[in-house]
């Protein structure tokens, strides 16, 4: 309580009554994901891992607030310096929530999990991760290697249409087996001119100028900013069914979200058709039909 009214006084004596009395409706009426309930299930006092993050999505006053249920929480970067975190070090040092016990911080890439055993995850989570790396079908199977069999992968992708990717086309799943199959490296720039020409500043307000932005994406291999590719709805799900695991949730949320629970299991358990699109609603243009 002592902090909640610190907060408070802080956010009256800086910005105002105005912005104090959306700053309470917010922390009161802060409305949950669908899926919230279930996903709270899955990881309530399990042993997880966070790629990237910490993501302030899966804090106490988003649409998703799960730190709080989490029993342990690793984590991975993929530098000890990025452009979200400045001075992460290895070792027992994550940091994602205030009342939770630090969790080992691995400074690996994420498709690249080497140090890490198979097997050895309740359940995996990732907020806005996947868009950043060249070749997501390698990534997923690296994610799936580290959870147990029935363990959930927990997968927050920003919709094109609600984000600068806008008028971007949508990447086909055919050409992300092609990066897999040609193992595609992090130091790929394919996409580059198109990133260049279609990218909608108006939408972006931290990319700065032209010229800057053009500079951040090509030292892409060291910050990793850029969107390699671009995703609807039911690209997502056609990648999470070539990658071979079973999809129990698709939620879209707004401004931006996808939001997907994958789970792990046999693949002798897996129906021919892993994709229900039956009763979904979305509100971007370019899931329907």
């Amino acid at each position: 309580m002592l902090a909640l009214g610190k907060k408070i006084y802080t956010v009256y004596k800086d910005q105002g009554v105005k912005n104090l009395m959306f700053v309470i409706f917010k922390r009161i009426y802060q409305k949950k994901a669908r899926s919230f309930p279930l996903i709270k299930g899955i990881i309530t006092n399990k042993y997880g891992i966070e790629i990237g993050g910490p993501s302030p999505v899966f804090n106490d006053n988003s649409f998703l607030p799960i730190y709080s249920y989490i029993n342990h929480l690793d984590n991975c970067n993929f530098s000890s310096n990025t452009l979200w975190n400045k001075s992460l070090r290895e070792g027992y040092s994550y940091n994602y929530h205030q009342k939770k016990q630090e969790g080992y911080q691995f400074i690996q890439d994420g498709i690249n999990l080497a140090s890490i055993k198979s097997d050895s995850y309740d359940f995996l989570l990732s907020s806005h991760v996947l868009e950043h790396i060249a070749n997501p079908i390698k990534a997923l199977h690296e994610w799936k290697r580290i959870i147990k069999t029935n363990g959930y992968l927990i997968l927050l992708v920003p919709h094109k249409d609600g984000t600068f990717d806008h008028q971007r086309p949508t990447t086909t799943l055919d050409h992300l087996i092609q990066d897999y199959q040609n193992d595609i490296g992090e130091d790929d720039l394919t996409h580059l001119e198109e990133i260049l020409q279609l990218h909608d500043f108006s939408k972006d307000s931290g990319s700065g100028s032209y010229e800057n932005f053009k500079l951040r994406s090509e030292n892409n291999l060291h910050n990793r900013a850029l969107h390699h590719h671009v995703f609807n709805t039911l690209l997502l799900a056609k990648l999470i069914d070539y990658a071979q695991m079973q999809i129990q949730v698709i939620e879209t949320i707004k401004p931006m979200h996808i939001l997907l629970v994958v789970q792990k299991i046999s693949t002798d358990l897996l129906p021919q058709n892993n994709i229900h699109f039956t009763s979904f609603e979305s509100p971007f243009p370019s899931d329907q039909g």
